[in-house]
């Protein structure tokens, strides 16, 4: 791997912990939807740091990317379930999350093994979270909510354009990613994940800027 690859790869990683550490310093004051995103972040950088430190210390790091699909669904059902609450039944919500858990680890079990690319989630998990992200562009464009005064309005905006640029985005490479991974140079794979980690990248940003959007009002 050439030297500009593996800087951006560690540049990359800057967004996260910086979003990590936003969301730990104003946890206790955020409301309920910011709450229940922080988990994910928490999550997501610990499974990041964990894989980016892997090839020193395991030579598959695809265990962590099986625990991180599995367990970040679920976190950010929850937190459409707090931004959606009113207008998708939690019941369904619920289920999703459920579903998917259960697929995850079927796949994982049977399928697609913890030490393979598992595309399959991947791909399930992306379709997922661009629904529930068009879902709430609907939500806080509709006037009559944007009237009544959502909670942390403009952070959950840039967070739910983060997501959506992010996973619509790499969807297809979920889709393709199995193929990538058994047909393909190296190179090649690692140009992949260099456009994988800049839209990663832009993804982190954009939730920096909504959690530190919230930092600067008042708890709700």
């Amino acid at each position: 791997m050439n030297r500009f690859i593996l800087a951006i790869i560690y540049i990359s990683l800057l967004p996260i912990l910086a979003s990590v550490i936003l969301a730990a310093k104003n946890y206790r004051k955020s409301g309920k939807s910011i709450k229940a995103f922080s988990w994910f972040i928490f999550l997501s950088g610990f499974i990041q740091f964990i894989s980016s430190a892997s090839p020193w210390i395991f030579a598959n790091n695809m265990p962590f990317l099986h625990l991180y699909v599995a367990a970040g669904l679920p976190c950010l059902v929850w937190f459409y379930k707090t931004v959606l609450d009113g207008f998708i039944s939690s019941r369904i919500m619920w289920g999703i999350a459920v579903a998917f858990l259960v697929f995850t680890i079927i796949n994982s079990l049977f399928f697609q093994d913890i030490f393979h690319f598992n595309s399959y989630a991947l791909f399930a998990e992306a379709l997922i979270i661009i629904i529930l992200a068009l879902f709430t562009f609907m939500f806080l464009l509709n006037n009559t909510m944007r009237e009544t005064g959502i909670p942390d309005i403009k952070s959950i905006t840039w967070i739910n354009a983060g997501l959506f640029i992010y996973y619509l985005t790499c969807l297809m490479l979920y889709y393709f990613g199995e193929t990538l991974f058994s047909r393909y140079s190296r190179e090649l794979l690692n140009y992949t994940w260099l456009f994988h980690d800049i839209v990663s990248m832009v993804m982190y940003c954009c939730f920096f800027i909504g959690l530190w959007k919230r930092s600067k009002t008042p708890s709700i």
